[in-house]
Formats: structure tokens, C-alpha cells, sequence
């Protein structure tokens, strides 16, 4: 089948391609292929996690999410969320566990995220990129998760990542 890139950029690249369906057809379809990205659920001793109101040019709106980027080129998903944690939430964590993933997009994109939960926290200096513009915040999990669940916190990667962890804590009796 055919590929034709109409666009490569720094992070994404669409393409318009003609693929052959499951079912035997070929349909011509538009994809941006995406290197996938990490997201970290921080949650403190106190039981708060870590969430960020960051700009989205994309949107022209803040919006409330988890710590999380793009994986760089050959970068494993759990070095990602490392580096991501530091750089925005100026966070390292001694206990990480995975909580899976999420697709965010699959109408016409093939982003995954990988979803992190990180605990044992401690400060280290912030090393965010010059156009990121973000607040640190700190909210009960469960308070999150609430809002993750009624519509207050409306980031895809953000509420799979509080529900996950909030059920991975409960489950471990945290």
C-alpha cells in the first residue's frame, strides 16, 4: 500500500495512506504518526498529586494535567517519565510502577501514552523548555479523581492517569 508524507515536523508526521482494511477493502486515510509520550501520576506521603495548569496553545486555554511529554528517539518510556517529572514538576521519585497505557487519539493518530504512577518524592531543580508555560499544584487524589470522573479535569491522559492510580493505591491499601 501507498504512503505519501504531506507533513514532517519536529514531533509529528502526517500522512495520507491507502491501507487495507480487515476485512479486504483498501481505504485512503490521513494519519499522523506520533513517537508516543509518558505521563506521571506524583503522589506525595501525604496522599496529593502532583498536576499542572499548563497553556495549550493547541486549545488557547489552560488546562490541568499531569506531568508528561513526547519520548525523545530511543528513549524507553519509563526514562521519559523520569526526565519529564524533573523538568516540569522539578520531582524525582524512588518507587515507580507502570499503569499502562492509553491511546489518545486513534481516529487519526497513533499516540500512546505510557502511565506511570511515582512515589518516595523528592525536589530537584526545574529544567523546563523556554515556550512551556505551567503552575505547579499540588491536589488530594481523591479530589482529582472526583473531578477526573465529573468533568472538571478534562485532559484524556490526566484522568486515565489519577483513575489508575487512585485504584492502584486503593488496591495496595495506601
Amino acid at each position: 500500500m501507498s504512503v505519501k508524507v504531506l507533513h514532517a515536523g519536529r514531533v509529528v508526521r502526517l500522512e495520507l495512506a491507502e491501507v487495507r482494511l480487515p476485512d479486504g477493502r483498501v481505504a485512503s486515510v490521513e494519519r499522523i504518526r506520533h513517537p508516543g509520550g509518558a505521563a506521571v501520576a506524583a503522589v506525595d506521603e501525604g496522599g496529593r498529586v502532583c498536576l499542572l495548569r499548563q497553556w495549550r496553545p493547541a486549545l488557547e486555554a489552560w488546562l490541568w494535567e499531569l506531568p508528561a511529554g513526547t519520548l525523545e528517539a530511543g528513549e524507553a518510556p519509563l526514562a521519559a517519565a523520569r526526565r519529564e517529572l524533573a523538568e516540569e514538576a522539578g520531582l524525582e521519585a524512588a518507587r515507580w510502577e507502570p499503569l499502562g497505557e492509553a491511546v489518545m487519539a486513534p481516529g487519526f493518530c497513533d499516540e500512546v501514552i505510557h502511565l506511570y504512577l511515582a512515589q518516595g518524592l523528592r525536589r530537584v531543580p526545574l529544567q523546563r523548555d523556554p515556550h512551556e508555560l505551567m503552575e505547579i499544584h499540588w491536589l488530594d487524589l481523591e479530589e482529582a479523581a472526583r473531578q477526573a470522573l465529573e468533568g472538571g479535569l478534562t485532559d484524556a491522559k490526566t484522568v486515565a492517569g489519577l483513575l489508575r492510580a487512585r485504584d492502584r493505591l486503593r488496591r495496595a491499601g495506601a
